[in-house]
């Protein structure tokens, strides 16, 4: 049940930051939460060692930036360092939902008495925070919200006052936490929020929160992500970036300072302001379904490229570049309005990307849509005119300018 009611209401858009499983333990030890840290391995060999050092009967979790990990072979018991060793073996290099497994988190067996579920999120819908709780957690807590959505209490919270004692109380009631339990998950719940709060995070999930046969509560795993335009607060947080594990353009393109992220389509988007970028993604999605029955198959964006209000004809030119370098892209479309980023400064970016790219012996061979529109637009037209580039076509409104670029794409 990761942050569905968080996700659904806003596009990926790079300005949020998944931990992994022991990065989230880490930040939930700082602030008092409950866990058990374990030890991180990227080797069988020292997943052996681990298990050794943690009294040889432990758990092996692939550390991944996704969810279902256990169904899909990536939690394995081990009842002797050497089966941890194996089980290190088997689970390294696996790919979950697309990530490749490069480390795994080694930690001991936990005595298991009850499963919980419990989060914080933001709920963009109505601009407040949102309490997820549940007393039937675990890895089917997806299925319990959908075929008995009462066992799932929502309780928002309200972002000036936020989560107090009476508020803890609130959740933990309406949760129907047992009773002898409540007084410890009031005080999870509180650890939690501070967790929250205190790191700019949109997602705090503990799933599952345990009850362990002595009596006392601990979060078993963690998911949480952390706003990224908050970074500026937060500089350790920087430590939590997996540089190895990132896309490549993804990583050139922050090296830009460019707000850039890769979908799995086949048009390059690129536009100045978040929203018409989004707007743009939209109507290019819809576009290559229309298209679907007259090529056979639909198109999609292949990227979310926003080069921002003030963007300079270098940093259009940065853009152009990184978009290009995707292998999947096969048409682009450039979509910009006209404001503190002018027209013609975007012309010139096209242009200056063309000349660069050729100099370096990589000449643009992929179709080019451009629409330009408010201040200097004019101007921006006649200089593509003159610089007559190959491949580059006009289009007066965005969604001809969206057909266009789908109908390029589907035809390559």
């Amino acid at each position: 049940m990761r942050a569905d009611a968080d996700r659904s209401n806003q596009h990926e858009t790079g300005a949020t930051m998944d931990l992994m499983e022991y990065q989230a333990k880490q930040l939930f030890a700082r602030h008092g939460v409950p866990v058990t840290l374990g030890v991180v391995a990227e080797t069988p060999e020292q997943a052996q060692a681990a298990a050794e050092q943690l009294g040889g009967r432990v758990v092996v979790k692939a550390q991944v930036k996704a969810g279902g990990r256990g169904k899909a072979g990536g939690v394995k018991l081990a009842e002797t360092p050497q089966e941890a060793r194996d089980r290190a073996q088997d689970i390294l290099g696996m790919s979950i939902k697309g990530l490749t497994v490069r480390r795994v988190l080694i930690a001991p067996v936990a005595d298991i008495a009850a499963e919980y579920y419990f989060s914080f999120l933001v709920d963009r819908s109505n601009r407040t925070y949102l309490s997820i709780a549940s007393v039937a957690g675990g890895v089917e807590i997806e299925e319990v919200a959908r075929t008995n959505p009462d066992a799932v209490a929502q309780v928002s919270i309200d972002p000036v006052t936020g989560v107090d004692d009476a508020k803890a109380r609130e959740i933990v009631a309406t949760a129907e936490f047992p009773d002898d339990l409540a007084d410890d998950a009031v005080d999870m719940l509180r650890k939690l929020w501070t967790v929250f709060i205190g790191e700019d995070a949109t997602l705090v999930e503990v799933n599952p929160l345990v009850r362990l046969g002595g009596g006392s509560l601990e979060a078993l795993d963690g998911k949480v992500t952390l706003d990224a335009n908050a970074s500026f607060r937060h500089a350790d947080h920087a430590d939590f970036e997996d540089t190895a594990a990132a896309d490549p353009l993804e990583a050139r393109a922050k090296a830009k300072d460019l707000n850039y992220v890769k979908l799995d389509g086949e048009v390059g988007i690129i536009g100045n302001g978040a929203g018409l970028v989004m707007s743009t993604l939209d109507v290019v999605a819809y576009e290559g379904q229309e298209l679907a029955g007259e090529h056979g198959s639909g198109v999609k964006p292949a990227n979310f490229l926003d080069i921002g209000g003030g963007a300079s004809a270098q940093t259009m030119a940065d853009g152009l570049e990184i978009v290009l370098g995707d292998t999947d892209v096969k048409s682009v479309l450039v979509n910009v309005f006209g404001g503190i980023t002018a027209c013609d400064a975007v012309a010139d970016g096209i242009v200056s990307a063309f000349r660069l790219l050729a100099d370096r012996g990589e000449p643009v061979t992929k179709p080019l849509v451009v629409r330009l529109d408010g201040h200097n637009a004019e101007e921006g037209r006649r200089i593509l005119e003159e610089a007559d580039l190959p491949g580059v076509e006009h289009v007066d409104t965005m969604d001809g300018a969206a057909r266009r670029a789908a109908e390029l794409a589907a035809a390559r």
